[in-house]
C-alpha cells in the first residue's frame, strides 16, 4: 500500500484490453499468438511454485462440482496453494530486482497456464500482468481482480502485498474453472508504491479503448489481524461519517479482526454482496460505503492509498478489501519491525480469498 506524502486525515480524518482485441501499450514480448489469443512465456530467475493445483485441469466430461455456483466455487479454495504462493512472493520486488521479475514471471506464467490471455503491459516505467478471460454473453462487460506486486527496499512485504498477489492468483485458479457471462481480467499491477502508476496506466488505456468495467476487485493488505482489545484504530472523525461501521467496531472493542471492505458508492451491490459472501463463511467484516460523489475528495485520502483509487478516478465502480494498515499492523513498510509471513493469519487471508471468490463470479454472472 502506497505511503502517499499527501495524505491527510479521512475527514479532517488494460491495458484497453476490450473485448477480442488488446490496445493502448500492451505488449507481448516472448509470447505467441494463436487464433487471435495473445499470450506470453516469461522466464524467471526464482523458481516460483509448481503446484498441480495451479495449472489448468484435464477434463474428464464430468461437471466440476466447483463450478455448480458462485458459493461452490468459492468452497473450492485451497488454502495450501495460497501459502506456497505467499512465501515464495513475500521477499524484497523493488522494481527492477530479480524477485520484482521473479513475481512479474510468476503471474504471466500462471495465468497463462490456467489458460488465460496473457499481456505483459509496458507502460514505460514498469509493467503490468493482465490475464483475460472473455465472457460469452456479453463480454463488452469486465470484473476486474487485481493486486500489486511491487513494494519497497529492504522490506519483504508480506502483507504488503505479497498476501494480495497471491490471493488474486487462487481466485484466477478457480475462476478458470467455468465459463461466465462476462469478461474477467486478473491483474498485477507494478509501481503501486511509487504512485499507482500501474493502475493508473491500465485505467487511462480502458477509458481511451471504451472499456466497460462493471467492478475492480481490489486487494491491498489482507492477511494481518489481532484479536486484542484496541488494536484496531480509527482517524480522527471516522465516526461521523460511518456511525455504523464505528459503532461495530466499538462493539467488539476494536479488535482488528476484520477485513474492511471500502466501496464508491457505484459499486455498493458488488460490496453488498461481497459482504453477504463474508457472513456465509463467519468472516468478520465491515462495510464501508464512500458518500456518492465523494470518492475523489481529499477528505478521504485514506481510503484511496492504493490501485482501486485511479478505477474511482475514472468512474468506475470498485471495492478495495484490506486489513486496514497501519491502523491495525505496526509492521507496515516495515516501520516497527519486518513484515514477514510468519506475522499473518494465513486461515484469515484464505477467508477473505474465499469471499471474494464468490463475489466476483456473482459479478461476472454465475
Amino acid at each position: 500500500m502506497t505511503n502517499d506524502l499527501r495524505r491527510i486525515s479521512w475527514l479532517v480524518l488494460v491495458c484497453g484490453l476490450g473485448c477480442g482485441q488488446t490496445g493502448g501499450n500492451a505488449t507481448t514480448p516472448t509470447g505467441s499468438t494463436t487464433g487471435g489469443e495473445a499470450t506470453t512465456t516469461t522466464t524467471g530467475t526464482t523458481a516460483a511454485p509448481t503446484s498441480s493445483s495451479t495449472t489448468a485441469e484435464p477434463t474428464t466430461g464430468e461437471p466440476d462440482p466447483c463450478a455448480a455456483s458462485p458459493q461452490a466455487l468459492a468452497d473450492c479454495i485451497d488454502p495450501a496453494a495460497y501459502a506456497e504462493d505467499l512465501q515464495f512472493i513475500a521477499d524484497v520486488r523493488t522494481p527492477g530486482t530479480p524477485h520484482w521479475q521473479a513475481v512479474q514471471d510468476l503471474c504471466a506464467d500462471r495465468l497463462s497456464e490456467l489458460g488465460y490471455q496473457v499481456v505483459l503491459m509496458d507502460y514505460g516505467t514498469g509493467v503490468n500482468v493482465v490475464g483475460r478471460r472473455l465472457g460469452k454473453t456479453t463480454p463488452e462487460q469486465i470484473v476486474v481482480v487485481a493486486a500489486h506486486y511491487d513494494h519497497i527496499s529492504d522490506c519483504r512485504g508480506a502483507d504488503d502485498n505479497a498476501s494480495g498477489v497471491a490471493a488474486t492468483l487462487e481466485i484466477a485458479r478457480l475462476l478458470a474453472k467455468t465459463e461466465f457471462d462476462r469478461t474477467v481480467h486478473v491483474a498485477c499491477w507494478d509501481e503501486e508504491e511509487d504512485g499507482l502508476i500501474g493502475s493508473e496506466a491500465y485505467v487511462a488505456a480502458a477509458k481511451a479503448a471504451g472499456d466497460d468495467i462493471v467492478v475492480d476487485f481490489n486487494f491491498d493488505m489482507i492477511a494481518f489481524t489481532s484479536a486484542a482489545e484496541d488494536s484496531q484504530t480509527v482517524p480522527v472523525g471516522f465516526e461521523l461519517v460511518f456511525p455504523e461501521a464505528y459503532a461495530e467496531l466499538e462493539a467488539n472493542q476494536f479488535r482488528g479482526d476484520f477485513i474492511a471492505i471500502m466501496s464508491s458508492a457505484k459499486a455498493n451491490a458488488h460490496a453488498t454482496a461481497y459482504a453477504a459472501a463474508a457472513d456465509r463463511i463467519g468472516l468478520r467484516r465491515a462495510l464501508i460505503e464512500l458518500p456518492g460523489g465523494q470518492e475523489t475528495s481529499d477528505l478521504f485520502a485514506d481510503l484511496r492509498r492504493s490501485d482501486h483509487a485511479p478505477f474511482w478516478d475514472a468512474g468506475y465502480p470498485a471495492v478495495f478489501l484490506t486489513d486496514t494498515s497501519e491502523f491495525r499492523y505496526a509492521n507496515y513498510h516495515c516501520m516497527a519491525g519486518p513484515d514477514e509471513v510468519a506475522n499473518l493469519n494465513l486461515d484469515f487471508a484464505a477467508a477473505v480469498t474465499r469471499a471474494t471468490v464468490e463475489a466476483s463470479a456473482v459479478a461476472l454472472g454465475m
